[in-house]
């Protein structure tokens, strides 16, 4: 029986093989795109483009699907790569372990044909969304998805209509300064983050951009944005003109 038999029976088999041939890039590994990532792969995307500058930590145990005892350490796109071929040992991977901003994002994301975003330092976020806004590329942002509860809370929509996610408060402000004001389709959560706790939080530290503390998590949230950020990637790339750019 093949692995994607039921995928097929839901979707077709034209779609299924739409999806085998098709390439998707997810930029940055963390909670959320390792969540999406699983999706994708489970779902049977034939090709991935996986980039993030990152190692697995023990920090990321309680949300990170690439977070396992053995696998602390490698960088996630390794982790990734590993954990995509022992679900589909055919898929098609191109990893870049390196930090993804304008500098590089085209190189990056050619030959995609969607591009999803869990990226969540500010700097490079905004430069690759005004990057892929202003080559019209198709793609999917997520918002911020820590200090909150309630998974029923996740939503899809516009960035011009995302309400109580100060990550997106700060985007839309950069990517104003491109001409950017909307069309970049996000997930985002309705939930008013909680207060963030600083007991006994270490910085982290990033090669670019400013420090920034620890947040709290949980690992079901994290799960539903990255299932959202992959069933809209699956809609696009099945039937690109029901999303709107």
């Amino acid at each position: 029986m093949d692995r994607f038999l039921r995928t097929e029976l839901l979707l077709g088999k034209k779609a299924l093989s739409l999806l085998r041939k098709s390439r998707v890039t997810i930029i940055g590994l963390g909670a959320v795109g390792s969540h999406c990532l699983e999706s994708l792969a489970r779902a049977g995307t034939g090709n991935f483009i996986l980039a993030d500058f990152d190692v697995i930590k023990k920090s990321n145990f309680n949300r990170n699907m690439l977070a396992l005892e053995e696998t602390v350490g490698k960088y996630k796109t390794e982790a990734a790569a590993e954990r995509v071929f022992s679900i589909n040992p055919s898929c098609g991977i191109t990893l870049f372990n390196e930090m993804v901003d304008g500098s590089n994002i085209g190189e990056i994301c050619s030959g995609s044909d969607v591009v999803l975003d869990a990226v969540d330092s500010l700097g490079p976020k905004a430069e690759i969304l005004a990057y892929l806004a202003a080559h019209r590329i198709p793609s999917v942002s997520s918002m911020g998805a820590a200090l909150r509860k309630d998974p029923s809370a996740v939503r899809s929509g516009d960035i011009s209509q995302v309400l109580f996610c100060p990550l997106a408060q700060r985007l839309r402000k950069r990517l104003r300064k491109n001409g950017v004001t909307s069309g970049i389709l996000c997930v985002y959560s309705e939930e008013k983050p909680a207060a963030a706790s600083t007991a006994g939080q270490e910085e982290e530290y990033f090669k670019r951009g400013r420090e920034r503390r620890i947040l709290g998590s949980l690992p079901t949230v994290p799960a539903a944005f990255g299932a959202t950020l992959a069933s809209l990637a699956l809609e696009i790339l099945l039937n690109p003109k029901r999303i709107k750019r």
